[in-house]
């Protein structure tokens, strides 16, 4: 329920500062919204807006959205050594430090987000620590050093924004066609909504398809910072235990055990393949 209500007060946030925006800018650049370049504009202020200042906001959603405390100094050996891993890493990768976090939960899971290559947060879940060796750590570690590293983050909030403009903007050109004539607002929504869903499931398969891209990166740059044979060991530790429920940027080290056409809307590969992937580009 908390995830919930932050996800619906942050997206409503976002879309208000867009508005005014929005709002302010229209009139000062003489533009209309029922021309194609207002409409336009329009779509992609929400689109590319909508995704940056998510971004922006991603580190604090993030730490609220699953509880996740900041170590700000270590208090146990284990929160010293992760510390020092990341740290380690971070310098490996040519980096600034990230933040270091855990969060409670059974789930063998970590993520990386923030805005930044410095200016990033790593997040390791409570039953990571407890049902992964050191050396599986962190294999996992340098794989999300190596997101930060590799600017995924970034680069995917470019990519969506991208896309969302381009949804909008074309499930109102249709909308626009078909209702010629019909001042009927509803059913103009209606068709927008549709149109918008259809765009919208085509858009996730480029989005999905460049995830998984980024995580045989990721998964190669653990493999340089750990070693290959921890990477691989993580991987295998990842696939004997039940995948994760983190969704959008908090799954950047789930998996998901679907095959055949739905791996399309997959944000990581099959984990076979990527251990396939390993021992073929670091043998």
């Amino acid at each position: 329920m908390k995830r919930i209500f932050l996800f619906l007060a942050t997206n409503l946030a976002i879309l208000l500062v867009l508005g005014v925006v929005l709002s302010i800018l229209m009139p000062i650049l003489g533009l209309d919204s029922a021309s194609n370049s207002g409409l336009l504009f329009m779509c992609a202020v929400f689109g590319m807006g909508g995704s940056f200042i998510s971004l922006l906001m991603s580190k604090m959603v993030a730490k609220r959205s699953v509880g996740a405390k900041v170590i700000e100094s270590p208090r146990t050996q284990q929160e010293s050594w992760l510390v020092a891993t990341v740290r380690r890493q971070a310098e490996m990768a040519g980096i600034g430090m990230p933040e270091v976090a855990i969060y409670d939960s059974p789930e063998i899971n970590a993520f990386a987000t923030g805005a930044s290559k410095n200016n990033a947060l790593i997040a390791v879940s409570s039953g990571l620590l407890r049902n992964m060796s050191d050396d599986e750590a962190e294999a996992v570690l340098g794989h999300e050093v190596s997101h930060v590293a590799n600017g995924d983050m970034v680069t995917l909030t470019l990519i969506q924004g991208v896309l969302n403009t381009f949804v909008y903007f074309f499930a109102r050109l249709v909308a626009n066609a078909l209702n010629r004539g019909n001042n009927n607002y509803f059913v103009y929504f209606m068709t927008v909504t549709v149109f918008q869903a259809i765009f919208g499931i085509l858009a996730s398969v480029i989005v999905m398809s460049f995830s998984r891209y980024r995580e045989y990166r990721a998964d190669s740059g653990g493999a340089s910072l750990a070693g290959r044979q921890k990477m691989i060991a993580a991987l295998q530790r990842l696939n004997s235990n039940h995948q994760s429920q983190l969704e959008g940027q908090l799954t950047a080290f789930g998996i998901n055990g679907k095959r055949a056409w739905t791996e399309l809307f997959m944000s990581h590969p099959p984990i076979e393949k990527r251990i396939a992937a390993l021992q073929k580009y670091h043998s």
